[in-house]
């Protein structure tokens, strides 16, 4: 990822914290030298400096077979905003886009048990509706096999990290606080995440 220096974000905690809060990323692979990509939510665990990303495709999506050929891009985006001239105090400005993103690069391992499927399934259940669980434990077991054999499950080891923070740091503290201001009193609630990322 292109990241000028005044953009780079190199606090790999607060980058996996909002890998965390931002969790449906892309998932990018190549397959016959052409990128291809699938919109996924994914767990993201990390432990000392292992980073580990794991989610589950459609078997009938055919990106899972270039899964083995080339390390993967995992990209995490949200929130941005489109940011006017008209909050600069020089007229002499030009339009842009202030956001926040991850690019994370992996080897992939697909998990081909059921048991590596179910905990998979299991993990995303307790982030994303933990109520849920305890109605899929009593779903018949023909059922549950069904729907295991239907799905590609696989973790990321994540071999690379890159964070950007394009947050107007390139202009004066005026012009910061005229466009966190800007976003912040927005009705949109991406622009005022992104207001609110932006420092006091």
């Amino acid at each position: 990822m292109y990241i000028p220096k005044s953009f780079k974000q190199e606090d790999t905690a607060k980058a996996i914290a909002f890998m965390q809060s931002y969790n449906f990323a892309t998932l990018v692979s190549i397959e016959n030298n052409i990128p291809v990509a699938t919109h996924l939510p994914f767990i993201i665990e990390a432990e000392k400096s292992a980073i580990l990303l794991s989610s589950h495709l459609s078997k009938t999506n055919n990106q899972w077979k270039s899964f083995t050929e080339h390390p993967v891009l995992v990209i995490f985006a949200e929130p941005h905003a489109y940011i006017s001239p008209t909050l600069y105090q020089k007229k002499e400005e030009v339009p842009t886009w202030n956001y926040i993103a991850v690019h994370t690069y992996g080897t992939l391992k697909i998990l081909t048990s059921p048991e590596e499927k179910l905990t998979i399934l299991h993990k995303q259940m307790l982030a994303y509706e933990p109520s849920y669980l305890e109605q899929f434990k009593t779903l018949r077991k023909e059922y549950v096999d069904g729907l295991l054999n239907g799905i590609i499950a696989f973790e990321i080891n994540v071999t690379d990290l890159q964070a950007k923070e394009k947050l107007s740091q390139n202009k004066s503290e005026k012009d910061r606080q005229s466009i966190r201001k800007h976003l912040i009193e927005s009705e949109d609630s991406l622009k005022q995440a992104l207001g609110k990322s932006m420092p006091d």
